[in-house]
């Protein structure tokens, strides 16, 4: 069972106000019908005042509202929805993508392969609300965001949140806030309107599309290897580093996306400018699932530094995120294009694709061009036109097939053993692309390189084993964390994004 049925350790949590639980329960008060994250500035209740639960879609379904100082809603997501693989966490990585609102519970059903009421009791059962309250507390949230950080007239804003109806629009919002849209608009100073303390940014500045937030994390996170790994290997036209942002493009389900993301001490501040609005909810999921921001640093470090070997290099900089991707089928194509080559080729790879199959974009900043092109596109590739050896054309060639027909699917619903299973059976896929494809694009949190080069030399440095058996072996104290032992090790080698292994 989740945290939220451990009474003590929550009571204790909120008594101290502790962030890092931020997301990972909600504590409901009896006397005023609110619920608050555990870290709320305000006086705790009494303990007999006090009820658990473990999503905001419960409290509201219980008849609760959100507290207007803390604002629950803007938490950081559970940590245990990326880091499971199991029914639940697959339904809950579907839900935050928009699945529930762009094709009902009955497609949420048939992309996990169980029955709506499978999945039904299956999630009421472990987060006391099924799928429709899990997207209406979404649904409420991506409003509360537009309502408090751009101009937008109110109509729109209810369509772009996903709403069926203005009517049901402002009675969701008033349900769940105790305030109506306008009066949650009236409430922001004056002066900066726009701006909030805890889950939004600065006005949207009339730029049609344009929306700036912040997205929330648990504390500490580093930003070096997580930025500087996605700098190091961005496509040209497709992403850049600029201003100290990351800059990249998005294909979303009803148009496109730009995202610029820059890190900051308490937030990730995220400037997106869609083609569609009723695409914010998916690309915030996107961007948070890239930065990885719904770890629980603590918990990983705490695993990683039982080993007096990592102790030191994640006491010297604690909080890594895994570098993970806003779409999985492409960071597998640049995965094959990576394949026993420099990150400098593997770049110059995928721009050469990206400039002749790409969808092209108009950039108001400059600097991109296009989309990655999609599987579709790519699988009507003449393979002489690769600049790559005979086998690994065929290893793309295959790839590519297997995700435009739809027979290999890697999106964020897919059972992890099972794509392995799938990715280890084409040709040309050994095991190091397979767990960087499981590290990075589908998520597993206990992905591991032991064949890696830059693991490989930083293991021999700090005096681990280096042969891959033997590394594998002593990584067993390291589970279920070490896609963040790698993140650990590439830090300490000079050279940690050589794509070489197969």
């Amino acid at each position: 069972m989740g945290m939220h049925t451990d009474t003590e350790r929550c009571v204790r949590a909120v008594r101290s106000k502790d962030a890092r639980f931020d997301g990972w329960f909600f504590t409901a008060v009896l006397t005023t019908r609110i619920y608050c994250r555990p870290s709320c500035p305000v006086v705790p209740p009494k303990p007999e005042n006090m009820t658990f639960y473990p999503s905001a879609a419960a409290c509201q379904q219980a008849g609760f509202r959100a507290c207007k100082r803390c604002r629950p809603d803007t938490s950081p997501g559970s940590p245990e929805w990326n880091q499971r693989a199991d029914l639940v966490a697959r339904a809950m990585r579907l839900v935050a993508d928009g699945v529930v609102d762009r094709e009902g519970v009955p497609g949420l059903a048939a992309r996990l392969g169980y029955s709506t009421r499978q999945v039904e009791r299956q999630l009421f059962a472990e987060l006391g609300a099924g799928p429709l309250a899990l997207a209406r507390a979404q649904r409420a949230q991506t409003a509360r965001v537009l309502i408090e950080t751009t101009p937008l007239p109110m109509a729109e804003i209810a369509f772009a949140a996903g709403f069926a109806s203005i009517r049901t629009f402002n009675d969701t919002v008033r349900e769940v806030f105790a305030l109506s849209p306008s009066e949650l608009r009236d409430r922001l100073p004056k002066k900066n309107a726009g701006t909030t303390t805890q889950g939004a940014g600065a006005h949207a500045g009339g730029t049609p599309g344009a929306l700036t937030l912040r997205l929330p994390f648990r504390t500490p996170l580093n930003p070096d290897n997580l930025f500087g790994h996605l700098a190091a290997t961005a496509v040209p036209g497709v992403e850049e580093w600029r201003d100290g942002a990351y800059r990249r493009t998005l294909r979303l389900p009803y148009g496109h996306g730009i995202v610029a993301l820059t890190p900051r001490p308490d937030h990730i501040a995220c400037r997106l400018t869609l083609s569609d609005l009723r695409d914010l909810t998916v690309a915030i999921s996107r961007c948070r699932r890239l930065l990885d921001l719904d770890a629980d640093p603590v918990a990983v470090d705490d695993q990683l530094r039982t080993d007096p070997l990592l102790a030191p290099l994640v006491d010297k900089a604690p909080g890594r995120r895994v570098p993970r991707t806003v779409d999985e089928a492409e960071f597998a194509v640049r995965a094959v294009l990576g394949q026993q080559v420099s990150t400098a080729a593997a770049r110059t790879h995928a721009a050469r694709l990206v400039t002749a199959h790409g969808d092209p974009v108009d950039d108001p900043e400059g600097g991109l061009t296009h989309l990655f092109p999609a599987p579709e596109a790519l699988a009507g590739v003449d393979p002489e036109a690769l600049a790559m050896p005979r086998t690994r054309r065929t290893t793309f060639t295959t790839l590519v097939a297997q995700l435009a027909d739809g027979s290999l699917n890697l999106g964020v619903e897919t059972d992890w053993t099972e794509t392995r299973a799938r990715l280890l059976a084409l040709p040309g896929f050994g095991p190091w692309t397979v767990d960087v494809i499981a590290m990075r694009a589908l998520g597993d949190p206990d992905a591991f390189l032991p064949t890696d080069l830059g693991i490989r030399r930083a293991a021999q440095e700090l005096g681990l084993p280096s042969t891959p058996a033997a590394l594998t072996s002593r990584a067993a104290v390291w589970r279920p964390w070490r896609a963040y032992a790698v993140q650990y090790l590439w830090a300490t080698d000079s050279h940690p994004i050589n794509f070489l292994p197969v």
